[in-house]
């Protein structure tokens, strides 16, 4: 881990101008900083309920993924701005229950893990979060965030969209709740819920403006105040979705009093900046990482600056989010953070990129980077009448306001009633890819389907040679730089036979942002059997852009 101990008196060695802050900085270390802008949305993928902390000069964010595996990524920053993937927390959430394996009709989508609470304390770091289908809290501690093993503890309690909480004498709470929220006192080492230790509740969100259904706990001690921050998606403000509350109190059970610190929008839909975690820099600004709603393509954090006055954190500028945002890193100027990258599926060994994460358990006796060197391969162990409940579908994140995903099949590994391919993946899913009839002939296809549904081909068309090229272009709503708003979100569909000549195929397909996956749209490389097991598929290489 890269740190840096900065001096307690790092201030008054800070150069300010005469309107704030300097274009450059010099930390006790000698390192010069500099004064970057970035913009938002800060990354725009799907990174929903970030929470953040730093660490000497690292920062570390966790973001729900649900029912995808491995899952809770932690990401790390030395600015807040420039961010990357270094682990998961773990590998599944279950291997035996039936819902994470896709068993008949079992399935985990829209559950696994939640909202997700991140801290430091004694050396150690600790992830919790809840999952309402397991029914079950889960702590996983490590020393060592980006190379250790995790421990895993489970509690049989569900701490919805919980805050874990270290207090100054040592002692340990969950803070969590929808409306009301309680506070519940835990073992010195996490390890359960502490036999006669606190646990009541606090207080009621509708404290604030009678908006008594927030969530999303997020809870410090700053200064002389405990601070709870939460959303409230139903706002006293017209025109904006959700806003982002806090409430404050002198002592722990004590009487808190609330207030709204954001409640904006960014002119986009009313869909407001909310949900997250504060955080403050070893210069002494405060930054708020928060997450807004940005139709199919998910929810995209946002940075935002904190301003404390009369003891609040106030967060945006005046009331508003801000679309761009000033932070000093060692970096001359910003450049947007990816979560997307190529694969060209050669690493020598069976070990995906970070970038990947599967729909679902894998079943890891049947997809291989080794089988066929250079190639990732699905191999099918059972029937599946749709993608929704096949095995190994890998999942790739897309990115706004716009992206291309690109990738060489080898489909002569299929078997009739056969299907591969990538596919634009939420509950609403489109595939392009190549299908075997009956007769062993194969199509290149377009089709569509709802979960639940059966998949409508609305174009195929017969092809031989064994290999295709596939692309996907999505086109995800944006707000110009006018304020006016780009109203839906599509996405195309093409295929070649050599590579260089596209043939669009399928009708323009709009894309939406639906609970009943509660996932942002995602690339997905799959391969399924409808008649038979046994076929398979190899995919050559996988290459992305972005704009």
């Amino acid at each position: 881990m890269k740190i840096r101990i900065f001096a307690a008196l790092l201030a008054a060695l800070m150069l300010f101008s005469a309107c704030g802050k300097s274009e450059t900085i010099t930390t006790p270390d000698g390192e010069t900083k500099y004064l970057i802008t970035a913009k938002n949305p800060l990354i725009w993928d799907d990174i929903p309920d970030p929470d953040v902390i730093r660490v000497d000069d690292a920062y570390y964010m966790v973001s729900t993924t649900m029912y995808f595996m491995p899952g809770c990524p932690v990401m790390r920053s030395y600015d807040l701005v420039h961010w990357e993937i270094v682990c998961y927390v773990y590998d599944t959430l279950s291997e035996t229950d039936p819902k994470y394996n896709l068993v008949g009709e079992e399935n985990a989508y829209a559950k696994g893990q939640w909202a997700t609470s991140i801290r430091y304390h004694d050396g150690k770091f600790y992830v919790l979060f809840c999952s309402l289908d397991l029914g079950k809290t889960f702590i996983f501690t490590t020393s060592d965030i980006e190379s250790g093993e995790w421990e895993r503890t489970e509690l049989n309690r569900v701490f919805y969209d919980a805050s874990l909480f270290f207090d100054d004498d040592g002692r340990v709470y969950v803070i969590q709740g929808i409306g009301d929220v309680t506070v519940t006192e835990l073992l010195p080492d996490c390890s359960g819920v502490k036999p006669g230790g606190v646990d009541q509740k606090i207080l009621n969100s509708g404290i604030v403006d009678g908006l008594s259904g927030a969530e999303g706990s997020h809870f410090y001690k700053i200064g002389d105040y405990y601070y709870l921050l939460m959303i409230s998606y139903a706002t006293a403000t017209p025109g904006v979705a959700r806003c982002e509350l806090c409430y404050r109190s002198k002592t722990l059970l004590g009487e808190y009093e609330g207030k709204t610190v954001l409640c904006d929008s960014m002119g986009y839909y009313g869909s407001g900046v909310a949900q997250g975690g504060i955080v403050d820099t070893p210069e002494g600004d405060w930054y708020a990482l928060l997450f807004q709603d940005h139709g199919g393509v998910g929810r995209v954090p946002c940075l935002q600056p904190v301003e404390w006055t009369n003891g609040w954190p106030m967060i945006g500028e005046n009331g508003k989010a801000v679309s761009e945002i000033s932070v000093y890193s060692s970096e001359k100027e910003w450049q947007e953070s990816s979560f997307m990258g190529d694969d060209e599926f050669d690493s020598g060994e069976d070990k995906l990129s970070l970038l990947w994460e599967w729909n679902h358990n894998p079943d890891n006796e049947n997809w291989s980077l080794t089988e066929r060197p250079g190639y990732f391969r699905i191999t099918t162990a059972k029937t599946a009448r749709d993608i929704f409940h096949a095995r190994n579908t890998l999942t790739h994140r897309t990115e706004g306001p716009s992206c291309t995903a690109e990738v060489k099949l080898d489909y002569s590994g299929l078997n009739p009633g056969d299907h591969a391919g990538i596919a634009a993946f939420q509950s609403y899913c489109g595939e392009v890819g190549v299908y075997i009839d009956d007769g062993g002939a194969a199509h290149a296809y377009f089709g569509n389907i709802k979960r639940g549904q059966e998949l409508y081909l609305s174009k195929d068309e017969e092809i031989s040679g064994g290999e295709i090229y596939l692309k996907i272009e999505y086109r995800f709503s944006d707000v110009a730089d006018d304020g006016s708003i780009t109203t839906s979100d599509q996405a195309r569909f093409y295929y070649s036979l050599d590579g260089e000549n596209w043939e669009k195929i399928g009708k323009s397909f709009t894309m939406s942002y639906d609970l009943d996956l509660f996932t942002g749209y995602r690339t997905a490389l799959f391969c399924y059997s409808t008649e038979q097991a046994g076929g398979c598929a190899d995919f050559d290489w996988f290459r992305v852009t972005k704009g």
